[in-house]
């Protein structure tokens, strides 16, 4: 998909809210196909992006390590 996007999951040293952020921000870019909205797509460009970034954190501290 977005060769951009690293994977957050055992990431060293573990992955913050800026990585989520900085993910979810590409998955935006390439699903809007904006890289800078216009100012009236803005708003929701911002949202999408704040909602993926939540959904990726709630991944991330959901996942268990492999037994």
């Amino acid at each position: 998909m977005c060769r951009s996007i690293k994977t957050l999951r055992g990431a060293e040293p573990a992955a913050d809210d800026d990585d989520a952020r900085a993910a979810a921000l590409q998955f935006v870019r390439k699903i809007s196909g904006y890289r800078a909205p216009s100012r009236a797509n803005q708003p929701a460009f911002d949202a999408a992006v704040q909602e993926v970034t939540a959904a990726t954190t709630r991944l991330l501290q959901g996942l268990q390590n492999p037994a």
